[in-house]
């Protein structure tokens, strides 16, 4: 399967939305930005460290699901709110209030800025499509189905694990492997017949603990390094690069 760079074992592929699909990631890390630098100057005052949209994103909140980015930032700076509940509003101080503030700015900003695909990725797609490869979009975001819609690619997947199936099944977010799983027992193919293909430190966690036959991680802001030492067995800044119609 030179033509696409990966192992000829692999029968499918699994792929993370923000930042490998779509060009959200970016949209989501000011969202974030907005929300915890609110909540900090609100909590501590000027003493409050601000959100770094690199550095923070990448380590506590990209990929994984809202919720547990709420916790894993706010646990950096040792602050612990309570957990509240899903249906919580936005200005509420809780774990879920503040998730729920972050995704309102979200579609907030995806409504005025749009959201693009990465012309790339779909080209691949496209090629690991014609090559018979099954495929699945694994993503921890609420919204996927309505970003794939809104950037003509969901018929590009057979399979849809998203922050909504994943909170009907129970199943914990990366870097916890079970959503790619779920996408691979779903596509009726072994962990190991599959590839991951991750922009996100948690996702390669993911990857590499499920067992998946090849990890590819895509780095689109200097990252190769870390992504490597997080699982990568390969990183690209493209997909393109790994084959298909250039």
């Amino acid at each position: 399967m030179t033509q696409l760079g990966l192992p000829d074992t692999i029968q499918a592929c699994l792929f993370d939305l923000d930042g490998v699909v779509t060009k959200t990631a970016v949209v989501h890390a000011a969202a974030w930005k907005e929300t915890f630098d609110a909540f900090l100057r609100d909590y501590r005052g000027e003493q409050g460290r601000p959100f770094d949209s690199a550095a923070d994103y990448d380590e506590y909140v990209d990929g994984r699901p809202r919720a547990d980015g709420v916790r894993a930032f706010l646990d950096s700076r040792g602050i612990r709110l309570p957990e509240g509940g899903p249906g919580d509003p936005p200005d509420a101080r809780t774990v879920h209030g503040l998730g729920n503030r972050k995704n309102e700015l979200l579609l907030a900003k995806i409504r005025t800025g749009g959201v693009e695909a990465y012309e790339g990725t779909l080209r691949y797609l496209e090629a690991v499509r014609a090559e018979g490869l099954r495929t699945a979009i694994v993503s921890s975001s609420a919204n996927c189905r309505d970003v794939l819609r809104s950037v003509g690619a969901e018929h590009f997947f057979d399979v849809r694990i998203d922050g909504v199936v994943a909170a009907e099944r129970n199943l914990p977010g990366k870097p916890h492997p079970d959503t790619f799983l779920a996408a691979a027992r779903d596509l009726g193919v072994e962990a190991s017949r599959a590839a991951v293909f991750e922009d996100a430190l948690a996702g390669m966690d993911a990857g590499r603990a499920g067992g998946f036959g090849y990890v590819v991680g895509v780095d689109r802001v200097g990252q190769t390094e870390a992504l490597y030492a997080h699982g990568a067995d390969t990183v690209v800044r493209e997909l393109a690069e790994l084959g298909g119609k250039q």
